[in-house]
């Protein structure tokens, strides 16, 4: 397991969560519908033993859980509120990877549902709907800063 060299840094929490690659692959075939054991391992194409273990690491993480109304022998998984607030990241990690690809070479692509246009998620303020991915919005401080945080990073200024 990875563990934060910044025990008190969100980023390293995510990183602590997520922990191995697949992690991220599981939660996105889950999220993507295959829930069923044996569909998530045909669509991974990995081992039942090794799939097996990676979901267990899941559930014991809080990631996935078992929907316990699925008929016995093929079981059916869920994603957790934490495996399911990943999904923005995926969403994100998934426009990072298409955007240096020509349209034409791009082998995933998330499109609006109705619609079929392909869409391009941002990362938005909750409370103004402004982009916070550009100029203005900084990392600062939180109240619960320890030392090597506060170190690294300014006071949040007051509103204006």
């Amino acid at each position: 397991m990875t563990r934060a060299r910044i025990p008190d840094c969100p980023l390293a929490r995510t990183v602590e969560v997520i922990d191995q690659w697949w992690t991220l692959e599981i939660l996105h075939v889950v999220l993507g519908g295959h829930t069923r054991f044996s569909s998530i391992r045909r669509d991974l194409e990995t081992p039942a033993d090794v799939l097996a273990d990676r979901i267990a690491a899941l559930r014991a993480k809080g990631l996935l859980e078992v929907d316990d109304t699925a008929e016995p022998g093929d079981p059916t998984y869920r994603a957790t509120d934490l495996g399911g607030s990943l999904r923005p990241l995926l969403l994100v990690m998934a426009a990072f990877g298409n955007h240096r690809l020509a349209p034409e070479d791009r082998s995933v692509v998330l499109v609006d549902e109705e619609t079929g246009r392909e869409v391009d998620p941002v990362v938005v303020d909750r409370a103004t709907g402004r982009r916070v991915d550009t100029a203005g919005f900084v990392f600062a401080r939180g109240p619960k800063a320890g030392e090597q945080v506060a170190a690294r990073y300014p006071e949040a200024r007051a509103g204006r």
